[in-house]
């Protein structure tokens, strides 16, 4: 199991590539649900349909934990995305799992959280991908109103939007992502995925995404 952070970066960027989980697309960039043209699209689903990229972000995932939130007593995933992750990553740890619903089931006990939480147990978040980061910091929320200590957050990839940033800072979250744009874009042009211009667009894009000139 690879634990040094700067391998888990790359190894797990290669990974992403590989299996075109992410997307870099300059030409012809993607509208986000928000409206913004970006020239990234990430699908960390597909991670769960490869063995091998699934191995390599499980257990870097595992790893991740052990190593920034030694006091982890459980783990708990997001909504849908970081259930099953949480689950793998929880199964390798020998820990205890659970998941936090975007909103409460309208039926039977009307659970948000689910699986068994204890008062005061210390837990880490699951997450997929981080970009302005409001729906791990609102499951971050619901984990403390019942009562939770959420130690941190581990996501698989991050933007690093300033906004996101910002937004965690704010909420006393610590998030940890087993990669980033900035080791992604690396490896892309290592590996020739994209040229060193595409890259330098995808920065300015990822800086200031309100502003279109890096499509210029």
């Amino acid at each position: 199991m690879v634990k040094d952070k700067k391998e888990i970066e790359k190894s797990v960027a290669q990974s992403l590539l590989r299996i075109k989980a992410v997307f870099l697309s300059p030409e012809k960039p993607f509208t986000w649900a928000s409206g913004i043209k970006s020239p990234i699209y990430c699908d960390n689903r597909l991670i769960l349909s490869d063995p091998a990229a699934r191995e390599v972000v499980e257990n870097a995932i595992a790893a991740t934990v052990e190593r920034e939130f030694p006091g982890a007593e459980a783990l708990m995933g997001t909504s849908t995305a970081g259930i099953a992750h949480a689950a793998i990553a929880a199964w390798i740890l020998g820990k205890p799992m659970g998941y936090v619903r975007g909103s409460a089931k309208e039926h039977g006990r009307n659970n948000r959280i689910e699986g068994r939480l204890e008062p005061g147990a210390k837990v880490v978040v699951i997450e997929d991908l981080i970009s302005t980061a409001g729906s791990c910091i609102d499951v971050v929320e619901a984990l403390r109103e019942a009562g939770a200590e959420v130690l941190g957050v581990v996501s698989i990839f991050t933007y690093g939007m300033k906004k996101g940033l910002d937004r965690l800072e704010a909420a006393g979250v610590r998030n940890i992502s087993l990669s980033n744009l900035d080791a992604l874009l690396e490896v892309a042009v290592e590996e020739n995925y994209v040229s060193a211009d595409a890259k330098d667009a995808i920065k300015k894009f990822r800086d200031n995404p309100s502003d279109e000139s890096w499509m210029k």
